[in-house]
């Protein structure tokens, strides 16, 4: 064996994870939250596709169409209250805003090469979690009616 072979450091050992010991302690940074989220806002958009069109669809069609839209807000739809279409528009409202400031933020990263460093990462997508929330909830509370 060379000299130059026995000098290399030791490799590194991998281990196998216990799933339900190790991963709750594990601490995700927000570049991984955010991405995480953009995934899922994505998924959210996606399987709620028919519930986007049907809103659409009934809010531009006619005025008896729309007022059926704003009653379905109110009162609900058959046997689903009114609070929970709310809800649901307000995930949709979330999804949009977290997907859209998440891929701003990703458009922003791929032109401006001096934005992909770690800090800026993690400011990035600090910024980005606090606006889609806020704007979430600024919106959340216009559909609540709050004011």
């Amino acid at each position: 064996m060379t000299d130059l072979a026995s000098k290399r450091p030791a490799r590194p050992e991998f281990r196998n994870i216990h799933a339900f010991k190790d991963l709750p302690s594990y601490r995700l940074p927000a570049p991984g939250i955010v991405s995480i989220l953009h995934r899922i806002s994505g998924l959210l958009m996606f399987a709620l596709l028919p519930f986007i069109i049907w809103m659409f669809d009934t809010s531009v069609s006619s005025e008896y169409s729309f007022a059926r839209f704003k009653a379905a807000f109110n009162s609900g739809l058959g046997f689903v209250p009114g609070i929970v279409v709310k809800l649901v528009a307000l995930a949709l409202i979330w999804a949009f805003l977290h997907h859209f400031i998440a891929g701003l933020r990703h458009v922003w990263m791929d032109v401006s090469h001096a934005a992909v460093t770690k800090q800026r990462g993690t400011t990035t997508a600090r910024i980005t979690l606090a606006l889609s929330v806020l704007l979430t909830v600024a919106l959340g509370a216009k559909l609540f009616g709050l004011y």
